[in-house]
Parts: C-alpha cells; sequence; structure tokens
C-alpha cells in the first residue's frame, strides 16, 4: 500500500524474490500528496487504504511510504495484526552510513528535519557525516510522470546536496522509480560512482520473512496482480508504466 505508485518499487522487489506471489497493489492517488496533511489524516487515509487491501486476504502488508510508516504504521499494526502481517518502510540510513563519509537523505519536505528522520540519524548514522536534503515536488513529478516537473526537482535537490556526497539514502519510496536519475544528477566528475540505498529490497525480504517464505528468485514470473485505487478495482495508472517496474508488472499481468 501506498498513497501513490511508490509501490511499485516494492512489488517488483517481491516479484523477483517471489514470481509467484500474487499481488496487490492497493493505493489512494485522489488523496495525494500525504505529506503535508496532518498525522491524524494520513492515519485515516492509510488506514482506509490498507483495509482495502486486506479485503483481499493477503498474508503480508507492505506499507510501502515513508509518511504513513511515519505517522500511522502503530494504527495499522493495532487494527491488522496478528492476523495480517505489516511491514513498514525506514530509511536506509543505517547501512548508507556503515561506510562512512559523506551522506545525503533525499526526503520529502515534510520527512526533512522531522523528529522522526533526526532520531534515525541520532541511532543509526553513527560517525558519518549526513545532509538532509529537502526535495519539493519530486514525488508528485514522479507519480505523474512529469518529466518537466521531475527534471526541476532533481535539479533543485541537486543544488542542494554537497558536491563530496559518496551515499545517497532515497527516502520516499517514489524516489526509487528514478533512482538512477537521482545518481546522474548527483554524480561529480572524476568522483566515485555515488550509491543508493532505498528499501524496496530490504522490506520485501523482510515480509516473506515475516511470512515464513523462503526467496525463490529463479521461477518464472506466474503471480496474479490485483489493482485498487481508492478502495476500487482499476487497472494500473498508465504513468506506472512509465517505470520499469510497472512496466514489468504490467507485462506478467498481461501475459496471464
Amino acid at each position: 500500500m501506498d498513497s501513490g505508485i511508490g509501490l511499485l518499487a516494492a512489488a517488483a522487489a517481491v516479484r523477483r524474490l517471489r514470481p509467484d506471489a500474487d499481488l496487490v497493489l492497493s493505493s489512494d492517488p485522489g488523496s495525494m500528496p500525504w505529506g503535508p496533511r496532518t498525522p491524524e489524516d494520513v492515519t485515516a487515509r492509510a488506514l482506509a487504504v490498507a483495509r482495502a487491501a486486506a479485503e483481499h486476504r493477503p498474508d503480508a502488508l507492505i506499507v510501502a511510504c515513508n509518511t504513513a510508516s511515519v505517522h500511522a504504521l502503530a494504527t495499522l499494526r493495532a487494527d491488522l495484526e496478528p492476523g495480517l502481517p505489516v511491514i513498514g518502510t525506514v530509511p536506509a540510513i543505517k547501512p548508507a552510513a556503515a561506510a562512512g563519509g559523506r551522506v545525503a537523505i533525499w526526503a520529502t519536505p515534510a520527512t526533512t528535519g522531522s523528529p522522526y528522520q533526526r532520531g534515525l540519524i541520532r541511532d543509526f548514522a553513527g560517525s558519518a557525516a549526513v545532509t538532509e536534503v529537502p526535495c519539493p515536488g519530486l514525488a508528485d513529478a514522479v507519480q505523474y510522470a512529469d518529466e518537466a516537473g521531475i527534471e526541476k526537482a532533481l535539479a533543485a535537490a541537486a543544488a542542494l546536496t554537497p558536491a563530496d556526497v559518496q551515499t545517497v539514502v532515497l527516502g520516499c519510496t517514489h524516489y526509487e522509480l528514478v533512482a538512477e536519475r537521482i545518481r546522474g544528477a548527483v554524480q561529480q566528475p572524476g568522483r566515485p560512482p555515488v550509491v543508493l540505498h532505498g528499501s524496496a529490497g530490504a522490506v520485501a525480504a523482510q515480509a516473506l520473512r515475516r511470512i515464513g517464505a523462503e526467496p525463490a528468485p529463479s521461477a518464472e514470473p506466474s503471480g496474479s496482480l490485483v489493482v485498487l485505487l481508492g478502495g476500487q478495482p482499476s487497472e494500473l495508472p498508465g504513468a506506472a508504466l512509465a517505470y520499469a517496474e510497472g512496466r514489468g508488472l504490467a507485462a506478467v499481468s498481461t501475459a496471464r
């Protein structure tokens, strides 16, 4: 679940680990963006999106949204567990900081500087030098595959990123859909390749662990795909097909 198509990265990661997994993608793009909303509003909307997914009786629910994980994870778990394991998304600050050096965290303006993110930095960044980089408009531009908007938001965030940054944490699930473009925006000539740290792979692996399922990545894709928009059955939004993750999910669904 997510507010919008940021869930594609986690869904694609699950599909890579378990090509036979039946996926339910539940979002409510009509209520985006969630970042500027009050915690109570985010929680109510996340709960509605999660309950729509839960009606399909999944084995686990991935909250593929940093904002929802910050504000609504406890409520979602109280409402759905233990019957439905709920896996949240946390920015990958700890593995990013493990190598030391300078780290940038690209996140929405609502998350940047928040007590939640500052707490993660305090607890997990160790001695790494961390710069928080707000990325206004980037998630929305990714949601609608707005090329001009993406380029503008990338340039603005890159201008706030120190030139000696070695690692970038992708603190919003939407950003993982344009990860290589983020790398290109911050890469400095003559410097080693910038390392990116997203969360999709880790949450997908954690979801399998929670339900006792082993990865089986060699199998041919065979799982089904259900898309819910605002709780109603739908197709993948057209903008999802602008990204490799969305095209991959749609291709398997169409083949079936």
